[in-house]
């Protein structure tokens, strides 16, 4: 594999998950130190976001607004279900957990695509585009059938898209300012997660619990986001080598991806292992006498905080220590079960929604820069995909048994078992230190691949 220099001048060495990184033999770094350069008189955090290309900006606008259709329409849509449809709790799950279920698998296909074809806007605008058309189908549904089909098709959609714009971020962003370029997108996508569910709470007062009307007002910014990846997002020029001479792709391109990227796939199922579906966070929020109608105020509490920190952690991955913000990470995420498990007012819950988006902010970022400096740029498509299948398995596996956990022993075993699998995280991050140091023959050999 054809290594290049690493643009922030920075050279690493193979050496095991030590407080400078995570490195694997020949396939060089996955955690790096970087240090900001000297000189400058701005934060880095301003600085990054003056350097950050347009295309990022233009792809975290379209993040935010589907964002606002989606967590609008979805903070309604079991009610709707319920009351409207007459739908049992069981049949509720099932549709969820189907199209959760679709959209990880798709994900995988739709990054493997994007890498054969290198037109990772077109299948970004097709998948973004399947989300907006069947946002119309929920205020027209009148069966639960209606609102099964709805779900599964925008979870195609949102399957298709993911990897390749994930993908279409690594390649439009410098490599020094990826962290950045994920975080800004990440936080925009936050900053529509709370948003929305903030609208659907003024509209249905606003609009007297008319549920079909503010379901049709959450259709609008589904296609702005269309429109503004149409518009405004460009794909960059490839060189010839880049753009042609591609064959199918086949297991082989697999095996290419290497070591350290299977690494930070483990590293991720670990997370999603310890963090299962907020779906149980609202149960809590529920469980604890918060009324059904103030219940999304768990996701608005937790989407802020993540939109607050998701920008500077990413600013921080490009120059600090990526395992410290990960052990960080993790360690709000304990704090944040101790809380949901211990404590039973509506107060307390409403703090651990804000840990838990602490949590969320300071760990995506940054295995999304791990997945896009790990694979090979000719498979960062399909890198991302597997990475997001391997983490979608993981949160069902993690639900199914956090569920389980609370049919059978109550809402706090739920909270204290994810507590206790993410102090494990922990404790494996800091105590893993794996092979020898390398020899000066080693750190010549060491720089980082793209």
């Amino acid at each position: 594999m054809n290594r290049e220099p690493d643009p922030s001048g920075v050279r690493t060495s193979r050496s095991a998950l030590t407080d400078e990184g995570l490195r694997d033999g020949d396939d060089g770094v996955v955690f790096q130190m970087t240090t900001p350069s000297k000189g400058s008189g701005r934060s880095p955090t301003a600085a990054g976001v003056r350097a950050l290309p347009g295309g990022i900006w233009a792809i975290g606008f379209v993040s935010l607004f589907m964002d606002i259709s989606s967590e609008l329409i979805h903070s309604l849509l079991p009610v709707f279900m319920v009351t409207s449809l007459g739908a049992s709790m069981i049949t509720v799950g099932l549709v969820e957990g189907i199209a959760e279920a679709t959209a990880a698998i798709v994900k995988v296909f739709s990054g493997a695509i994007s890498d054969y074809l290198r037109k990772r806007k077109l299948l970004a605008g097709i998948g973004y585009g399947l989300g907006a058309i069947t946002k119309p189908i929920f205020p027209l549904a009148d069966t639960v059938g209606w609102v099964f089909t709805g779900r599964f098709i925008d979870r195609i959609g949102k399957g298709i898209r993911g990897a390749p714009r994930d993908a279409l971020v690594a390649d439009l962003a410098p490599r020094e300012l990826r962290g950045a370029a994920y975080g800004l997108r990440q936080s925009l996508d936050s900053v529509g997660s709370f948003v929305g569910p903030l609208l659907a709470l003024a509209l249905m007062a606003w609009l007297a619990c008319e549920i079909r009307t503010v379901l049709w007002i959450g259709v609008i910014p589904a296609f702005a986001a269309v429109a503004l990846l149409m518009f405004w997002v460009r794909e960059p020029e490839r060189t010839k080598k880049e753009s042609g001479g591609r064959s199918a792709l086949t297991i082989a391109d697999v095996r290419r991806l290497p070591l350290r990227y299977w690494l930070v796939v483990s590293l991720g199922a670990v997370f999603t292992l310890a963090r299962f579906s907020e779906a149980f966070l609202l149960l809590r929020a529920a469980d604890v006498g918060l009324a059904l109608a103030y219940v999304p105020l768990m996701l608005v509490v937790m989407n802020v905080v993540y939109a607050l920190t998701a920008y500077p952690a990413g600013v921080a991955a490009d120059r600090l220590n990526q395992r410290a913000l990960l052990i960080v990470g993790l360690t709000m995420l304990v704090a944040a079960d101790l809380v949901l498990a211990v404590n039973t007012s509506r107060l307390t819950v409403l703090i651990g929604a804000a840990l838990w988006g602490l949590h969320m902010g300071l760990t995506q970022g940054v295995f999304a820069k791990l997945v896009a400096d790990s694979g090979p740029a000719e498979l960062r498509g399909t890198a991302f995909g597997i990475f997001n299948l391997v983490g979608g398995g993981a949160v069902l596996l993690a639900s199914v048994v956090a569920g389980a956990l609370w049919s059978a022993f109550g809402a706090p075993a739920t909270f204290l078992s994810g507590a206790g699998f993410a102090t494990l995280a922990v404790l494996g991050l800091l105590a893993y230190r794996g092979g020898p140091r390398p020899t000066p023959r080693d750190s010549r050999r060491g720089s980082v691949a793209t």
